[in-house]
């Protein structure tokens, strides 16, 4: 199943939806995980040291104690940019429906759906199985959709490009753009340079200079928008 995002710059992407079955999975194993802490901290007696006759105490210790269980996909989504242990493992990851990365906000408005959800089970698997994009509810409150990163993608479909080990980057200020900017740009460019859309090689220079503060000194727009691309990868790759 294929998710079309058409961005701002009126080029659309296109990504494979992650299946019932590869979420399902993921899920299994970040359960395991989350089983397998449980144990370890039973396993190791740290909760039987605590006295007996505060219950408030022990109810704020053993919050503390089982806190990575409740936070583990907020905190975890959130660091990986919409994966967690499982979604890593099935090669899945939580994306905004408008082609951007999710937000700190956006994991949370999922994480929080998780507590409807897994009280109501069959609300929150109904609502992944019959929608046409399988977003459960927490993903259709915050905008996202979960896609699969399985395909394989040949380096001109992504925002690599080759650089040189002596290469000299012209532009530092290119880091203030984030991966999923710098491949709408790219996609942008190729497509207004093999139509020969001018206008639209005006208009991404331009939002690409607004955004980062960049004074191009490349020449032309072609040019100007190469060079960023190399510059972008030559700092990632390097960092």
């Amino acid at each position: 199943m294929q998710l079309a995002i058409n961005t701002t710059q009126n080029v659309t992407l296109n990504f494979q939806v992650a299946s019932v079955g590869d979420r399902i999975l993921a899920q299994v194993i970040d359960t395991l995980i989350r089983l397998a802490y449980v144990f370890v901290i039973n396993l190791s007696g740290v909760l039987d040291f605590l006295p007996s006759n505060d219950g408030w105490e022990v109810m704020a210790v053993e919050i503390v104690v089982y806190s990575p269980i409740l936070i583990y996909s907020l905190v975890l989504e959130s660091l990986w940019e919409g994966q967690t242990f499982g979604k890593k493992l099935m090669k899945i990851k939580v994306i905004k429906i408008d082609g951007y990365q999710a937000s700190f906000v956006d994991y949370l408005i999922r994480w929080m759906f998780r507590i409807i959800e897994f009280n109501i089970a069959i609300i929150g698997l109904l609502a992944l199985i019959f929608s046409k994009t399988n977003q459960r509810l927490g993903d259709m409150a915050a905008g996202t959709a979960v896609i699969s990163l399985k395909n394989n993608i040949n380096i001109n479909h992504t925002i690599l490009q080759e650089v040189n080990n002596d290469y000299v980057p012209t532009y530092p200020l290119v880091i203030k753009l984030s991966d999923n900017d710098v491949r709408i740009v790219k996609e942008t460019f190729e497509t207004a340079v093999a139509t020969r859309d001018y206008a639209t090689l005006i208009k991404l220079r331009e939002k690409v200079i607004q955004v980062t503060g960049i004074k191009n000194v490349s020449g032309n727009d072609q040019d100007f928008i190469r060079t960023l691309l190399k510059d972008y990868n030559f700092y990632t790759q390097n960092m």
